[in-house]
């Protein structure tokens, strides 16, 4: 099996987990920090949005079963592109939006499919998704693994990841792995 990675930073890295995690073809989705100068980061340090650091899911994937425009156009569903630093009531340059490419074609790739929503208009205002070079990958701690899958019921999680794990099963129904 062929494995490739991405790497995307969309708000909360809880929500974009878990769903990346419910798709076939991915084999592991995991969060962590990256796009900062600490080294080691934590989340009560990256939380002061003064590390540089985003909160990212690195997604690992068999690009025969999922292409990497799949898991970009599936990334501009599940948060907010055009807000600057920001998801929803998550404010900071930790919840930004990015694509952290890890090699000249996914570079290409993220590129056209920018190029391509802004010029379909598909969103009502101007993306701001920040295009970048992978950096180095920190993990986040275990406690944030999977966090939505063992907390369904924290409030966080009722409010926020659980409508939009609603709406991305709707619509991605038919990509999604047996029983997710």
């Amino acid at each position: 099996m062929t494995q490739a990675i991405a790497t995307l930073a969309g708000g909360c890295f809880w929500c974009i987990e878990s769903a990346y995690n419910r798709l076939e073809g991915v084999t592991e989705a995991l969060s962590g920090y990256m796009g900062g100068q600490l080294d080691n980061p934590d989340y009560r340090a990256i939380c002061g949005g003064d590390t540089g650091h985003a909160e990212v899911v690195q997604v690992h994937f068999d690009p025969d079963v999922i292409a990497y425009r799949d898991i970009l156009e599936i990334f501009f569903t599940l948060h907010d592109p055009t807000t600057l630093n920001r998801q929803g009531n998550d404010v900071g340059t930790q919840y930004r939006s990015a694509i952290f490419w890890h090699d000249a074609a996914q570079k290409a790739e993220a590129q056209a499919l920018l190029a391509q929503l802004a010029d379909d208009r598909v969103f009502p205002a101007p993306i701001v998704t920040e295009l970048a070079p992978a950096a180095t990958f920190w993990p986040a701690e275990t406690y944030h693994q999977r966090y939505f899958d063992r907390n369904p019921y924290q409030p966080y999680c009722q409010h926020v990841v659980a409508p939009k794990l609603a709406k991305f099963r709707q619509k991605f129904a038919a990509r999604l792995k047996p029983g997710a």
